[in-house]
């Protein structure tokens, strides 16, 4: 009865994808005017196309720049995924360890997004970083063979159907890192469970990020020996380094006797204007204030300039400064990779996405500084991060209402403006070491790939 089920199962799972591709294939199509109005009028997604149809570059070659002797083995190739700019930084750390553990291996990095794209090749370097493929079997069959990885790592939850079939059937071990399952998503996982236990049975290892992730990965069809808590990576994000435009910003505001200083990081539509209204109360108190206000997408750079400009509020845009007088101004941050930086300079920081029902954006990148951090109540993204923060009196969660309020009460205490940041950041080095586990949990699954029998005893016996 098995050996004539087994065929009509593998039948049936063929016709699943082939169906799914060809969903995916229609969706595309019918959202084709959406993508090429993102593609001519704000320029999104124009980069990287022929690689994401499934031209591999040749800088991801074996010697960068030079042909491939054909007695010359191909390099042993590790594959991390990070979506965009936030996994990126978050897998920062777990990459520069897997350099260093796995020397005879090169690390190669792909990203979704522009910005993610941009900041990974500024830490791992352009010839080890490309745009991930879109899932057709046409444009990632291309990277499989190129590249012949070893083990694919995936940051958070990036569940490409064909992408893990494929790479499954190449023979690479699977790994899935900072695992999550955001309160937003959770009911859609939920209600496509039955489609996602097959594609999860792809996956050899998950690394969640809390016991509640770990449950609903093994509610949706993880298998339970697969799955592991081993923390959030965000945690053991580096202090960024001190950039040029941070220690001109520092001179400037004390030359100028500029302050108190006012970080709004992430904002969303619709965020600006109540934030840009709360800066106008606070100047009244306030003359010198300033506010340096970085939007989280590029493409509305320009939308948030005229706004501030139609209310009349003194603006300077940050690649345009050149030490122009900043007491009582807002400075647009229109640039990329340089917030997580600029946080040293707040004293008080809004974290935004969080106003409105966006999810919010991480907390930890001003938490580094010891700054007084604010946010609002959609944190669902991050829901165990704020969490822990509120429990420890880490950080103030506030309504639309409450944020201007909240904003004064701090810049006028200044002994508890500076708790509320001493707090954040111990909060921080109380939670670090994912990137510990996570690496020894990735050492021990290419130690089964390789030698079944010497990674029992690297599991018994860890470093």
């Amino acid at each position: 009865m098995d050996t004539q089920c087994q065929p009509v199962g593998l039948e049936w799972l063929s016709l699943s994808y082939f169906l799914y591709s060809l969903v995916l294939a229609l969706a595309m199509v019918l959202s084709l005017p959406y993508w090429l109005y993102q593609i001519l009028r704000r320029g999104k997604y124009r980069s990287g196309l022929a690689e994401r149809m499934g031209k591999v570059p040749p800088r991801l070659g074996p010697r960068p720049g030079k042909i491939r002797a054909r007695s010359e083995p191909l390099p042993r190739v590790l594959w991390i995924h990070a979506v965009s700019l936030g996994e990126v930084l978050a897998v920062s750390g777990l990459v520069e360890q897997m350099r260093r553990s796995f020397p005879q291996h090169r690390v190669l990095v792909s990203t979704t997004t522009d910005t993610g794209q941009m900041l990974a090749r500024k830490r791992f370097g352009e010839e080890n970083v490309f745009y991930f493929p879109m899932d057709f079997a046409f444009a990632i069959r291309p990277y499989l063979r190129a590249l012949q990885p070893e083990l694919v790592v995936l940051a958070e939850t990036e569940f490409w159907p064909n992408f893990l079939r494929l790479a499954h059937a190449s023979g690479a071990r699977i790994a899935v890192v900072n695992a999550r399952i955001s309160d937003r998503s959770w009911p859609n996982y939920r209600r496509f469970q039955w489609a996602l236990r097959k594609m999860l049975m792809q996956v050899d290892l998950f690394l969640a990020q809390t016991e509640d992730d770990s449950a609903r990965l093994q509610a949706i069809g993880a298998a339970a020996q697969r799955v592991q808590v081993t923390g959030n990576l965000k945690f053991d994000l580096s202090l960024p380094a001190s950039l040029p435009i941070v220690e001109s910003l520092r001179r400037s505001l004390d030359q100028q006797s500029a302050g108190p200083v006012l970080v709004c990081g992430s904002t969303v539509e619709d965020e600006e204007p109540p934030l840009l209204k709360a800066f106008e109360n606070l100047r009244v108190g306030h003359p010198r204030a300033v506010m340096i206000l970085a939007p989280r997408h590029p493409e509305r750079f320009d939308e948030v300039a005229i706004l501030v400009r139609q209310l009349g509020i003194p603006f300077l845009r940050r690649s345009q400064w050149q030490g122009e007088a900043l007491p009582g101004t807002v400075l647009l941050l229109d640039s990329i990779g340089e917030l997580a930086a600029l946080y040293a300079l707040a004293d008080v920081a809004f974290v935004g996405g969080s106003l409105v029902p966006r999810g919010g954006h991480n907390i930890i990148e001003p938490a580094q500084h010891g700054v007084a951090i604010v946010t609002g109540t959609h944190t669902e993204n991050f829901r165990d991060i704020v969490e822990l923060f509120r429990s420890r009196d880490a950080v103030r969660i506030v309504t639309l209402a409450e944020l201007p309020l909240t904003l004064m009460q701090l810049l006028a205490d200044d002994a508890e403006r500076m708790a509320l940041g001493q707090r954040a950041q111990e909060t921080i080095r109380s939670q670090r070491g994912a990137t510990v586990r996570t690496l020894q949990a990735l050492k021990t699954l290419m130690a089964e790939h390789e030698h079944p029998l010497a990674a029992s005893a690297q599991a018994a016996h860890p470093d």
